[in-house]
């Protein structure tokens, strides 16, 4: 293995292969790769060509956030997500779950039941080191791994508590993988969430092509829960829309400023108010780098005070790392979006995160 950088393009190439070869008994595979690729768009190195260093407790955590939703019943049924009679990471959510209160979010649940979210994160980070990380890189039938993504030598199926600790819990990318998995990701992510609901639908009998919206179950927003936002965001910010200033109705809808469907972040800090005209048009779309900027500029202290009497996170230093890592992982002069029916050419000059 050599230290240059990988083609991006390859890289992918590369996780798809793996994933489409052999028969997938869990979504842990899937679940850990879009862990990884959310983590590389968050600490994206300063120079592409670096390697990242990913504490598996950090890794944990984003897995507990993808399954939070998921382990709520669909259709009056838990789904399986594994083929295994004990599948260790969604009862380890289940569990913590239950502690909490069945708390609307990870964020929340951390800080009603701190012990249960210890626990729950231990379980979950040994989980993940003796199942999917050692068995990612490894085609079925080949001898060995072949550890393109990290070095996994030293993870097993029965790796020890003390051994992770003594390898700093944590693995680390190759050179040029984290800013290849991130720039990857409007493609990967996507193409996960297929393979994950076509995996879920084989392991749960009752899935069958009459059952409706299995992916959104998965995946999607819950637009009944971000509706708590809109008063007192209107009470705050004033009854308009973020992007065009027009004035909203009652059951306007609330956008994520960068897309769900790249980084999935609740926080108050990537939502705003927004028209049907232009969450419509907007979409998934990359924003323009001026909007992004105009709502991390929104007073902090407001956001704060809707957020504790909410009990809804801000996210803001989440928000603004994730924005650095998608724009700094976009091809010079990419179109974004600007407002409706407009677009601008990507310029990351001027933002001050």
């Amino acid at each position: 293995m050599t230290s240059e950088a990988p083609d991006p393009l390859l890289l992918g190439q590369r996780v798809v292969a793996i994933l489409e070869t052999g028969l997938r008994t869990a979504t842990y595979k899937l679940a850990t790769l879009m862990a990884l690729i959310e983590h590389c768009i968050e600490n994206l190195p300063e120079n592409p060509d670096d390697p990242l260093r990913v504490p598996l407790p950090e890794l944990a955590h984003r897995v507990l956030r993808t399954y939070w939703r998921q382990v709520r019943p669909f259709d009056g049924h838990e789904l399986r997500q594994s083929t295994q009679p004990r599948a260790r990471i969604l009862i380890a959510t289940n569990e913590l779950r239950d502690a909490a209160g069945r708390a609307g979010s990870v964020e929340i649940a951390c800080l009603r039941a701190p012990t249960a979210y210890q626990k729950a994160i231990e379980d979950i980070t040994l989980c993940l080191a003796q199942q999917p990380l050692h068995r990612l890189q490894k085609l079925p039938g080949a001898d060995g791994s072949d550890p393109f993504l990290y070095d996994d030598g030293f993870l097993h199926d029965h790796v020890s508590r003390s051994t992770l600790r003594a390898h700093g819990d944590a693995i680390e990318l190759r050179p040029g993988v984290a800013a290849g998995l991130a720039r990857l990701a409007g493609l990967l992510k996507p193409a996960l969430e297929i393979m994950w609901v076509e995996d879920v639908r084989r392991m749960n009998k009752f899935l069958d092509a009459e059952v409706p919206d299995v992916a959104g179950h998965l995946f999607g927003r819950e637009r009944a829960a971000l509706s708590a936002v809109r008063e007192p965001f209107k009470d705050a910010f004033g009854p308009h829309c973020f992007y065009c200033a027009a004035h909203l109705p009652t059951n306007n809808p609330i956008d994520h400023v960068l897309p769900w469907s790249v980084v999935g972040i609740d926080g108050l800090s990537n939502l705003v108010l927004a028209c049907a005209r232009c969450n419509g048009d907007k979409s998934g779309a990359l924003p323009a780098v001026g909007l992004v900027d105009r709502a991390l500029r929104r007073d902090r202290i407001v956001l704060e005070e809707i957020a504790s009497a909410l009990q809804w996170p801000t996210q803001h230093e989440r928000v603004v790392a994730a924005a650095r890592g998608i724009y700094r992982g976009q091809p010079a002069g990419v179109p974004t979006w600007s407002g409706y029916r407009r677009r601008e050419r990507l310029d990351v000059s001027f933002p001050s995160w």
